[in-house]
């Protein structure tokens, strides 16, 4: 669905991207994380073909952004960081006016507009006025617009920036609910816990280069085996060798916790009783989801701690 090959921009007078390249497939959320400066508004703005590379080529929906921007325009929904409404008009005329300025069809306007409202759960305010929404309606109304043509693919620059916590989650479950009608979405952060209920997979930008392996498969993607939170009482200094020695892999670990890895797929009584088994005493155990932070640090630290 979204393929990014060596794209390198430069400003006058710097290089914000340094020769990019991932490929997106159909369907994922794609977590894009790195710190404040690593190039991720660059990418995307590059992406949603408001920007041509200097270098490289990007190609969305089989569109390529600087041979048919205006294709791309029509099969993305872009929503930058800092965005604009136009305050004095109602719900239903700000996402009228998104429709028709993005070629959804005059007779086909009003039910784009129903639909999206109802996607972003404003139905109830259409009558309402933009400037009168809260913080997080907002940021509802503002996506509503990005999808009433009912993009392919949706690019998102920072959605959780200046949000309450019960927006975030608002937030969160939209993205969740349009990633199962099919679309393809990016979401751009430096905040790991926004991105964790949500994405699939992870990219991570530094420096404006891909850092760590490329796409990898993150939070709610991974599927990799029985995963174990385990405290032990006085672990032995061969801790590692021992578990490799039950079909185990240490993960992490931090001085008397551990995460482990049954890569055979093994339940937890199982392992529990492995570690019994070979003379570990536990104090604690449960079972440990792979998250978007454990992702991150596999990528940015490799090798096991110990």
């Amino acid at each position: 669905m979204i393929e990014v090959k060596n794209v390198v921009y430069d400003y006058p007078s710097a290089r914000a991207l340094h020769g990019v390249s991932f490929k997106v497939e159909a369907g994922a959320v794609l977590a894009m994380v790195g710190p404040n400066g690593a190039g991720k508004t660059t990418l995307l703005r590059c992406m949603a073909a408001l920007d041509n590379p200097t270098e490289g080529t990007i190609v969305i929906a089989g569109l390529d952004t600087r041979d048919d921007p205006r294709g791309v325009h029509g099969a993305i929904g872009s929503l930058p960081d800092f965005f604009g409404l136009y305050e004095e008009l109602s719900v239903r005329r700000a996402l009228t006016y998104a429709a028709r300025s993005r070629g959804v069809a005059q007779d086909k306007t009003a039910a784009a507009v129903e639909e999206a409202a109802a996607r972003v759960q404003l139905t109830d305010r259409l009558e309402m006025r933009a400037g009168e929404l809260s913080r997080g309606l907002k940021q509802r109304l503002a996506i509503g617009q990005t999808i009433v043509h009912k993009p392919r693919v949706l690019l998102l620059d920072e959605p959780a920036a200046g949000l309450d916590p019960e927006a975030r989650r608002s937030l969160s479950d939209l993205i969740l609910r349009l990633s199962g009608d099919g679309m393809t979405i990016v979401v751009s952060s430096h905040i790991l816990s926004e991105l964790e209920d949500y994405s699939t997979q992870m990219l991570m930008i530094r420096d404006g280069k891909v850092a760590g392996g490329g796409v990898v498969a993150a939070g709610a993607g991974v599927r990799d085996g029985t995963r174990i939170s385990v405290t032990f009482v006085t672990p032995p200094a061969e801790l590692s060798e021992i578990l490799s020695g039950l079909g185990l892999t240490l993960e992490r670990r931090d001085g008397d916790a551990a995460i482990l890895l049954a890569d055979g797929g093994e339940d937890d009584s199982a392992v529990l009783g492995k570690l019994i088994g070979a003379g570990l005493k536990v104090s604690a155990f449960q079972p440990a989801r792979k998250t978007l932070e454990d992702a991150y640090l596999a990528q940015t630290r490799p090798e096991t701690r110990s």
